[in-house]
């Protein structure tokens, strides 16, 4: 049986101190206590910065501003495809609440290595990591 694929949308949302917004993934979710870039699903005739812009109404009680694309990757867990675009995003009103993660945490880019995140996302992290220490 083939394995679905499933297309995410994550914000890597960073604020004036280069500081970038991690979730930290609950123990009722999958791949649980796992950091992770906050978003979710595509839903049918969305565009990915849609979903993005809706994804984090609903987790964070926070609005964005969709930016540049950062990263697609595509992970294959054991029971699904994840194929994640992440994308650069700032927060325009509204505090970040975890409506849905078990912890929200603001870490230095230099230091977003230090977390144990998703699979999935790992190759954002090492993106943005190498964007940033070259600036």
């Amino acid at each position: 049986m083939s394995k679905k694929t499933v297309q995410v949308v994550g914000a890597v949302i960073t604020n004036s101190d280069h500081k970038v917004l991690c979730a930290l993934r609950s123990p009722v979710m999958s791949l649980p206590n796992l950091w992770e870039f906050p978003g979710g699903k595509i839903e049918p005739g969305e565009c990915p910065e849609e979903s993005l812009f809706r994804e984090i109404q609903e987790e964070l009680n926070c609005a964005i501003q969709v930016g540049d694309h950062i990263e697609t990757t595509r992970y294959e867990y054991e029971k699904v495809i994840v194929e994640l675009t992440t994308f650069q995003s700032t927060i325009v009103s509204g505090e970040p609440q975890a409506l849905e993660h078990a912890e929200l945490r603001w870490v230095p880019v230099k230091q977003l290595d230090s977390l144990e995140w998703a699979p999935a996302d790992i190759p954002a992290v090492k993106k943005i990591m190498k964007a940033f220490s070259t600036k």
